[in-house]
């Protein structure tokens, strides 16, 4: 009531403009019915995330093995468990090219298309530092990221990152005709 009162009054002033009244009209209509939030809480899409988790059995949280086990582990330490097969190598050319050939590049050499943009290059895979490092230094550096290499642990898996080692090992070998 007091509302209708404001507008009659403000309309019934000489010089009064109505183009005014409309918009502020429309805004309180708008806040006066404002929303629903009772009705909101009992929506079936927030209820489902209400649920309790159901508690975890004792000792089922794993204490060895995992990522951890390479954070703590000696990189010079850690050897390629696979074997170096040529369907091992072919492998890790196929998830190297699908994983790090935007940035490396597709002969490996740091010159990839994303790679372009960074300062510095990328890392050539093909040269001597890359190639004199233990298997296990250039697995941890792929896994866990090194300056600007992002870690790839959560992304690629352990299995992938060593099949690529192997791929890598295999750039500097002379071409067979």
């Amino acid at each position: 009531m007091k509302v209708s009162r404001f507008i009659l009054h403000v309309m019934s002033r000489p010089g009064a403009s109505r183009f005014l009244v409309i918009p502020w009209l429309l805004v309180s209509i708008i806040f006066a019915t404002g929303c629903d939030y009772g009705r909101m809480k009992d929506d079936e899409a927030l209820q489902t995330y209400e649920r309790p988790l159901p508690r975890m059995p004792e000792k089922t949280i794993p204490v060895t093995g995992g990522i951890e086990t390479l954070r703590t582990a000696k990189p010079a330490e850690l050897h390629n468990p696979l074997p170096r097969t040529q369907a091992s190598m072919d492998r890790g050319r196929e998830r190297y090219e699908f994983y790090c050939a935007q940035c490396h590049g597709p002969r490996a050499d740091g010159t990839g298309t994303v790679g372009q943009s960074f300062a510095p290059l990328p890392t050539n895979l093909r040269s001597p530092e890359v190639q004199n490092q233990t298997d296990g230094e250039i697995f941890t550096k792929v896994s866990l990221g090194y300056k600007r290499h992002p870690r790839l642990w959560d992304t690629v898996s352990e299995g992938d990152r060593w099949a690529i080692l192997w791929y890598i090992r295999s750039l500097t070998e002379p071409v067979r005709s």
